[in-house]
């Protein structure tokens, strides 16, 4: 059995940490690699080789930095395949989810390429007499990204290229569920020539988590996971100086007006709700339809529930894989349990859903569960899993409440032919990305990606303009060139 190993310096490094994890095919449920986990002193290595290469890449020129950066897009974009079979083989997600996620994360490298023009600054001249001012942004030395498992190459390539293209040197530690992607990237990032050391990957668990929120010359870090381990992050992270944008859960809620389309709706739902096992932060695992459409929308989108065909990845006539670990299989049944037990209709039910041929794989059918109120455990759980809940509202406004009710704030949708109500909508919840009939409202690139509430911990959100400002910081410098005949002013100094 393989084992992987970490990317330490341009280099496969084992480390010091005895300790491994298992890798496994969600498909079959047969265990594929194990992957190392570090120890402290493993990350503390990493660390001072990622200082040492900060010194020279920081002070690279911004045309060579772009260099390679062009030169990774082209190497990304030419193994988009590769990239997208590890992540399922790994992830479980069909090859055209994984290749969409390859293109998502492929996106932020472009926008990286411009950094350039990014990092611009101001310059105001004769702000006084004989003194001109002028901005820039600096690097920060060395940041790293935790990253989750259901997006093991898209989060990661939301945090590294910008990072990265800013000067600053860059530590990933991804989720030990699915590593191999990561490693590939850093493969490619080699053969773009980015200098050794710049990009490093540290495999783990709670100690190298650890052990880089206490890195003293670790300046930031990026995190994407669930709302307690994100809220951890952050308390830990900021008590020790750091700089700390933690991205939390999610119970992202679609809206459906009484004058949208049952059939488009549905459409959208399944795709939102069942797209990668709905192992997505942006999955809509709450529909709250308003008025009398109701019974229209659980007719249409439990018809659209049992017809995806359910499969392994690498199957050309799966829409569907299966969820990432036996765990997650047992963790979501249990939920649609307690939502049956609870008073809640199952519509559709996934439970118990098997594969011919792959009856050990971690499956579980898409799943439709209507009459769902805000008590029961179902809605109040972030399911993580293929799995729409179904509530009922009188009006637009009782939905919006709903809505704001909950104490996430990551993504939402509205489903209307009415300009005024989607208007209405947009300005009236209390969340960071709204969709008007786009059930996944992801931004592009150049904006910026982020929840409210317990969605986010800090103050900056992902890529975009938001990125830029996250892995830099801002220098002001005012400069005199004073006359022989100038003499000491002992005043406090004000424009003249």
């Amino acid at each position: 059995m393989s084992t992987i190993e970490h990317w330490v310096g341009g280099a496969r490094v084992a480390g010091n940490g005895t300790r491994t994890s298992p890798v496994f095919d969600p498909a079959t449920g047969a265990q594929r690699s194990e992957v190392r986990l570090a120890s402290t002193d493993d990350v503390e290595a990493a660390v001072r080789v990622a200082r040492a290469a900060y010194e020279q890449w920081s002070q690279t020129s911004l045309s060579r930095r772009t260099k390679v950066l062009f030169s990774f897009r082209e190497l990304v974009n030419r193994h988009a395949e590769e990239l997208a079979g590890l992540i399922t083989d790994e992830h479980g997600k069909v090859l055209a989810d994984a290749l969409g996620e390859v293109q998502r994360g492929l996106e932020v490298v472009e926008f990286a390429c411009g950094i350039p023009t990014l990092l611009k600054g101001d310059y105001s001249d004769q702000v006084s007499t004989d003194i001109d001012s002028w901005s820039f942004r600096e690097p920060l030395g060395v940041v790293a990204g935790i990253t989750p498992f259901n997006f093991p190459a898209m989060v990661p390539m939301w945090m590294f290229p910008i990072a990265i293209a800013c000067g600053n040197t860059f530590i990933l530690k991804p989720s030990e569920r699915d590593p191999s992607v990561s490693m590939r990237l850093a493969e490619l990032w080699q053969e773009a020539g980015l200098p050794d050391g710049v990009f490093n990957v540290v495999h783990g668990d709670k100690e190298a988590v650890d052990a880089i929120l206490d890195a003293p010359e670790i300046a930031a870090v990026s995190f994407v996971g669930s709302t307690p381990i994100a809220r951890y992050i952050h308390e830990r992270g900021t008590a020790n100086g750091k700089r700390v944008q933690a991205l939390g859960g999610a119970k992202n809620h679609a809206v459906v007006l009484p004058d949208a389309d049952p059939a488009a709706v549905a459409d959208h739902l399944a795709g939102a709700a069942f797209g990668s096992a709905g192992e997505r932060c942006m999955a809509i695992s709450v529909a709250v339809t308003v008025g009398e459409i109701g019974d229209r929308v659980v007719e249409a989108v439990s018809a659209r529930a049992r017809a995806v065909q359910v499969g392994p990845g690498r199957d050309p006539g799966s829409e569907m894989g299966p969820v990432v670990t036996r765990e997650a299989q047992q963790r979501i049944e249990r939920l649609i349990t307690s939502g049956a037990a609870e008073g809640a209709h199952v519509a559709v039910d996934g439970r118990g859903h098997t594969v011919a041929g792959h009856e050990s794989g971690f499956f579980v059918g898409p799943t439709v569960i209507d009459a769902v109120v805000p008590s029961m455990e179902v809605y109040r759980e972030e399911i993580f899993g293929p799995v729409v809940s179904i509530v009922r509202a009188d009006s637009v406004d009782e939905a919006i409440a709903l809505v704001n009710a909950n104490p996430y704030g990551n993504g939402t949708a509205v489903f209307t032919s009415s300009g005024e109500a989607a208007r209405r909508f947009v300005r009236g919840v209390h969340v960071g990305m709204v969709g008007i009939n786009v059930p996944v409202p992801v931004p592009m690139a150049f904006y910026s990606f982020g929840g409210w509430k317990d969605s986010l911990f800090g103050d900056r959100h992902m890529h975009g303009p938001e990125g830029v400002g996250f892995y830099t910081r801002a220098k002001v410098v005012t400069a005199s060139w004073p006359r022989a005949e100038d003499g000491p002013s002992f005043h406090f100094p004000t424009a003249r």
